[in-house]
C-alpha cells in the first residue's frame, strides 16, 4: 500500500511539473503572439481571437494530460475568443452590455437550477 501512495505522489509530481511546463509554453506563445501583432499592425479582433485560442488550447492540453484545469484561464480565453469574434464581425450592438446581460441570465439560471450556493442573507 505504501508503494501505491509513492506511485500516486510521483504521478502527481509529474502532472504538476507538466502543468508548470504548459504554463511557461502559454506565456511564451502569448509574448510571441503580441510581438507579432505589434510588428504586423494586427487588427485588434484577430489579436484577441489569437489570445483566446492560445488560452483555450493550453487548457485543452492540460485536460488531455490530466492536469487540473485553470478555470480562470478558461474564462479569460473564452472572453478573448468572444471579443475577437465580436470585433471581426463588427456588430451594431456593443459587447459589454451583452456580456452583462449574459452574466445576469447565467446567475439567475444557476439559482433556478440549484447549483448556486449562496452565503449571502
Amino acid at each position: 500500500m505504501a508503494n501505491d501512495n509513492q506511485i500516486e505522489t510521483a504521478a502527481e509530481a509529474e502532472r504538476r511539473a507538466l502543468g508548470q511546463k504548459l504554463g511557461t509554453i502559454g506565456w511564451a506563445l502569448f509574448f510571441i503572439w503580441v510581438g507579432v501583432g505589434f510588428l504586423l499592425g494586427m487588427n485588434i479582433g484577430l489579436a484577441l481571437l489569437g489570445l483566446g485560442v492560445i488560452a483555450l488550447a493550453l487548457q485543452i492540453a492540460r485536460g488531455v494530460n490530466r492536469v487540473k484545469l485553470e478555470w480562470f484561464w478558461v474564462g479569460v480565453g473564452a472572453l478573448f475568443f468572444l471579443g475577437g469574434i465580436w470585433e471581426l464581425t463588427d456588430p451594431d450592438v456593443p459587447l459589454v452590455p451583452v456580456l452583462l446581460i449574459l452574466a445576469g441570465v447565467l446567475l439567475l439560471l444557476s439559482v433556478m437550477i440549484g447549483k448556486h450556493n449562496s452565503t449571502h442573507g
